[in-house]
């Protein structure tokens, strides 16, 4: 028998028993459906996982910071192992280390700083990024009004996303309110002060009976707005580097470190340091390269690769979970295709007799066998994608526990390597329950199979 011969008595055959076919495809149906949608959760919670943590901030990047910031936490383990490494200094020495690193795209250093703006009747605290203008463009940040700043700009700003939220009227009986209440502020258009005196802006301000010098202030120029979701940068106030230096100095003038000031603002170095990594796959080497070096760094790929190992937990759980009623199905085929053989041993003996090879025998019953894994997969995934589509679009029940992302993250996600994962993989567990019956069928003895029918 050639190939065409083959298929030609496959269909023949499953359509000979139509309702005991379909019931079998049926099986391989649901099978394949709770497998693929089972691991479609999975892979939606993880893209979910992923989408939240690049909210706050980019994947691809790696933060150093000074220890004197107070703003890094060193566990206890990290603690331990670095105390053996001198602990160095954010200056011009680590810049040019961190960017002899292979893999390396950009390190971008920044002084921090507070600060308070005034609009109008309106102030707000803000954080103040002092940052070389030349690498403003390499943090991979977008503008929702305006610009992002250029070597031109000296006393430009660019505004975080969040600084409306933080403003208020000092006068008012309520501060800090709904996004619904912002002020009605421009940011690009209004008149701005700033000043890294934290008392800026109160009615008086008094240390016993002696009033205060008034702050010192600065007239600034927003020329953009960052565009939400980079929360990172939430309440932040981008302006050049050198000019936020000479604000400090202005600042710390009378004022000694030594006295332990709360007022007294250090600049020594940097407060930090970003290095940008070109592959999102280098970030966990480069940063315990950079450890090593004696720096702390963290990134926000340690948070993400925590949320990948449970996601991947849930993954295998659920495929397992799947795999179950696709096992249940496997036996259902050989069952099919075993009964397919009492019904017809006179015809297996006829091909016997008439010169058909053992061969096409098991290749018969093996492609019958295939078909139905074959049939069932391509219906399970049609099913699939219409509970997914389900899920995505009215599956609001669900849509909190298992999309950490929020709006725009789908619950289930169906990849082509899912697809056409199932689709072999049913096919296969077909040729599988198909063997033992094709094996049967081709041990059949031709003259007992003719005379017992």
């Amino acid at each position: 028998m050639n190939s065409i011969d083959i298929i030609r008595m496959t269909f023949k055959n499953l359509l000979r028993r139509k309702t005991r076919t379909m019931l079998t495809v049926m099986g391989v149906v649901i099978g394949t459906a709770s497998i693929v949608i089972m691991i479609s959760i999975g892979i939606g919670m993880s893209e979910g996982f992923k989408q939240e943590i690049s909210r706050m901030g980019s994947l691809n990047t790696i933060n150093i910071r000074s220890p004197e910031t107070g703003r890094y936490y060193i566990s206890e383990e990290e603690d331990s192992r670095g105390s053996s490494t001198k602990k160095r200094d954010l200056d011009e020495a680590a810049v040019a280390d961190f960017s002899r690193i292979s893999g390396v795209e950009a390190v971008i250093p920044f002084i921090e700083t507070q600060g308070k703006i005034k609009l109008g009747k309106y102030i707000g605290y803000v954080e103040l990024q002092g940052i070389d203008l030349k690498y403003m463009d390499r943090l991979g940040l977008k503008v929702s009004e305006g610009r992002l700043l250029n070597s031109d700009d000296k006393t430009n700003v660019v505004f975080g996303f969040g600084v409306n939220d933080n403003l208020y009227n000092p006068k008012a009986s309520y501060r800090y309110g709904r996004r619904s209440n912002r002020p009605k502020v421009d940011l690009l258009s209004d008149r701005i002060t700033l000043s890294l005196d934290m008392s800026y802006g109160d009615d008086y301000i008094r240390s016993g009976d002696t009033v205060q010098q008034k702050p010192k202030t600065y007239n600034i120029k927003g020329v953009g707005v960052l565009e939400e979701g980079s929360y990172e940068y939430y309440n932040n106030v981008f302006i050049d580097i050198n000019q936020l230096k000479k604000m400090v100095k202005d600042f710390n003038r009378g004022k000694s470190q030594s006295d332990n000031s709360s007022d007294y603002r250090n600049i020594k170095g940097y407060s930090r340091i970003i290095v940008k990594v070109k592959d999102i796959k280098n970030v966990q080497n480069i940063q315990n390269q950079i450890k090593e070096m004696g720096f702390y760094a963290d990134s926000l790929t340690d948070i993400l690769e925590s949320m990948q190992k449970t996601s991947s937990s849930i993954r295998i759980v659920l495929g397992a979970i799947g795999a179950v009623s696709l096992l249940v199905a496997s036996i259902g085929i050989t069952n099919t295709m075993v009964m397919s053989i009492y019904e017809r041993t006179r015809e297996i003996g006829i091909m016997k007799v008439i010169g058909s090879s053992l061969r096409d025998i098991k290749k018969l019953f093996l492609f019958e066998a295939a078909m139905i894994g074959l049939l069932g997969g391509i219906a399970g995934l049609l099913l699939s994608y219409s509970v997914s589509y389900g899920l995505n679009t009215a599956g609001f029940a669900l849509m909190g526990f298992f999309s950490p992302g929020g709006d725009g993250v789908k619950t289930s996600i169906i990849p082509f390597w899912l697809a056409a994962s199932a689709m072999l993989f049913t096919t296969v567990i077909g040729l599988v329950s198909g063997f033992y019956p094709a094996r049967r069928a081709m041990n059949l003895s031709a003259l007992e199979a003719i005379r017992k029918e």
